[in-house]
């Protein structure tokens, strides 16, 4: 088969203009480092980049989010540190009361030490983030959650929603508690109940905290009430134990004579031990946790009212002071147990956080390889190839000079 010299010249003259093409790319390739700088290099290549590009702002979105979830898990744990360390100054407070010398005085010093102790846990309840959101506010980040009630207390502002951020494609985090769940709640499983005195109590029946006689027993989750009455026929100090769960409340069991610092069972599940006197018409009051006041400001408000009230030379203004320390000592232990609770779960959500961000590290890296490898030139790989190209293209020249019999641009190539 004869091949004409035109189609000789024409191939030849097309395959040095795409060994000068690849040439080109090759040289642009060793001053750029970059082998798939448009999907024409490589179709297959530029997909596969597109794709990695898109997960590496996915990945790159997840790191932010980690960071910023680890940032707000820290300020509500160091928050949380900074209550606890409040609600035992409190506590310490309250144990420094028992002392049997203290006067009306040391007890006004004592509301004046509680109340900043309230003003600093107020403070404490309505910390912002760097961001100038209120981290106990639910959804309501630009809200302060608490403020003052007329009547004591606080009033919670913000909602019971938890903000949460998404750190990997399958895992979400909370980043906040709302201030509810933290400053006005206890656990209802492994809260103490609390036993309380009447304010309007004459006598000087102190009561003591609850005893768990029978742990796990339903009735003690029951309010009960401890009433006190003369006996209509001896005269004789009685107490009557009601159920206050019903209306009106069911007397547990019949009248019993009282005897300072004996046990008083409470249906079988609790028991209290009163001390003093208490006089006919008294009353006392033990409640599960989550049924009475749950509010930690509430709680300081009271027993720093009670503080207030002069007591001096009156044991039974003494005696009203004494059950408004205890009930408040176990309020305050309650939600300490709260805060210490969840704590932990912040601590938690911590450790999560910081094991999905190295995960999510090795993952931006092993995707940040795989599209170096697809769209990044290697150095010796190109001088090798582009070595060869030079060859390959002097060669084809220096043919083509001689077929040509050395005439025209060509033919200067052997000279």
């Amino acid at each position: 088969m004869r091949i004409a010299t035109s189609t000789i010249y024409s191939q030849t003259i097309e395959n040095m203009g795409n060994q000068q093409t690849l040439l080109a790319q090759l040289e642009q390739q060793a001053s750029t480092n970059v082998r798939v700088a448009t999907p024409g290099d490589d179709p297959l290549g530029a997909a596969q980049a597109v794709q990695l590009s898109a997960t590496g702002s996915v990945l790159a979105q997840f790191s932010a989010n980690q960071n910023t979830a680890t940032s707000m898990l820290k300020t509500e744990d160091s928050t949380l540190s900074s209550v606890s360390t409040a609600l035992q100054s409190v506590l310490t407070q309250l144990n420094a009361l028992g002392a049997g010398d203290l006067n009306d005085s040391n007890r006004q010093a004592a509301a004046q030490a509680l109340q900043g102790l309230r003003s600093q846990l107020m403070s404490l309840a309505n910390t912002t983030d760097g961001q100038g959101n209120y981290i106990f506010s639910g959804f309501q980040g630009g809200t302060p959650p608490f403020s003052n009630a007329s009547n004591g207390g606080v009033t919670y502002n913000g909602d019971l929603g938890t903000r949460t951020l998404q750190i990997s494609s399958t895992t979400s985090v909370a980043t906040a508690d709302n201030g509810a769940s933290v400053f006005l709640s206890v656990l209802p499983g492994i809260s103490q109940p609390v036993a309380a005195g009447a304010s309007t109590n004459t006598g000087t029946g102190v009561i003591g905290a609850v005893s768990i006689t029978t742990p796990g027993a339903t009735t003690n989750n029951t309010p009960y009430s401890i009433v006190f009455s003369n006996d209509p026929t001896t005269g004789d100090l009685v107490y009557q134990v009601n159920d206050t769960s019903t209306t009106p409340p069911t007397a547990i069991g019949t009248p019993q004579p009282f005897t300072a610092g004996q046990a008083i069972d409470l249906n079988g599940g609790e028991s209290v031990t009163l001390t003093g006197t208490p006089a006919a018409g008294d009353s006392f009051t033990v409640t599960p946790a989550a049924q009475g006041n749950t509010d930690i400001f509430q709680t300081i408000d009271s027993v720093i009212a009670a503080l207030q009230n002069p007591a001096q030379s009156n044991p039974a203004a003494m005696a009203t002071i004494e059950n408004a320390i205890n009930a408040a000592h176990t309020q305050v232990d309650n939600t300490m147990t709260n805060v210490a609770t969840v704590q932990a779960a912040v601590a938690g959500r911590e450790q999560l956080t910081t094991a999905m961000a190295s995960v999510n590290s090795k993952q931006t890296l092993q995707n940040t390889s795989n599209l170096s490898d697809i769209t990044q030139a290697d150095p010796a790989t190109v001088l090798s190839q582009l070595t060869q190209i030079e060859a390959m293209l002097n060669a084809t020249e220096k043919t083509f000079a001689s077929v040509t019999q050395g005439g025209g641009l060509f033919g200067m190539i052997n000279l």
